[in-house]
């Protein structure tokens, strides 16, 4: 697999991304690309691949301290975790049988992508960006949220609740956490993504404060 990404301010144009393409010798070729090309699709056949169209992924953000969170709960709290088999369990809990580009593409079982999730959140949890909402009283992990903290950004890379804890308004307990943590490291802003279709996620997104900035579509090319 090799992943080519078009950001939003790249200069490339059609013609950069086909002769990338074609100097690709991986079987899978997962490409990203501003929503807002939308005559690129069609200009990817007849390159020996067959084109996909894997999802369409939404980006919100929010302007740091500008959060709209919950009534502080002395039951709630968040704290960085780092040991694998708990973030593995909670990976396994939230992301299991999420419907993610991975699932557009028949070469893909849902137990890989499911592992794709646990290898991307250890990636996090050993630099030290992975956080757990948890129970004080009980230290029980109710929720996960992943980060990526290499910019001026506190990007989300995956946060969810495990599905025994949902339906309590808890979720924005962990957005309360990424932000304050965000705030403390001089964050100016977060980031965070979702497949379009998760819209009932990007509704609390909306009730928490964030925008929608962007969509990014994903194309998996396979020879």
């Amino acid at each position: 697999m090799e992943r080519l990404t078009v950001t939003a301010d790249s200069p490339a144009r059609l013609d950069d991304v086909r002769e990338a393409i074609l100097a690709s010798t991986a079987e899978v070729l997962v490409l990203r690309y501003p929503a807002e090309h939308v005559t690129w699709y069609a200009g990817l056949t007849g390159l020996g691949r067959t084109a996909l169209f894997a999802d369409a992924l939404v980006y919100w953000h929010l302007i740091a301290g500008r959060g709209r969170p919950p009534e502080p709960s002395p039951d709630l709290g968040t704290r960085p975790i780092s040991g694998a088999v708990e973030v593995e369990d909670l990976v396994d809990a939230i992301f299991s049988g999420y419907a993610n580009h991975y699932a557009a593409n028949p070469l893909f079982t849902a137990a890989q992508a499911t592992a794709g999730y646990r290898e991307w959140a250890l990636r996090s949890a050993e630099a030290g960006h992975c956080l757990a909402l948890h129970d004080p009283g009980t230290q029980a992990l109710l929720g996960l949220a992943t980060l990526d903290e290499d910019g001026p950004a506190t990007e989300i890379l995956l946060a969810g609740v495990v599905p025994s804890a949902q339906g309590r308004g808890l979720y924005g307990h962990l957005l309360k956490g990424v932000e304050d943590h965000a705030l403390a490291r001089g964050a100016t802003r977060v980031l965070i993504s979702t497949q379009a279709h998760n819209v009932r996620v990007q509704r609390a997104w909306s009730r928490y404060g964030f925008e929608p900035v962007r969509t990014v579509l994903t194309v998996h090319l396979l020879r």
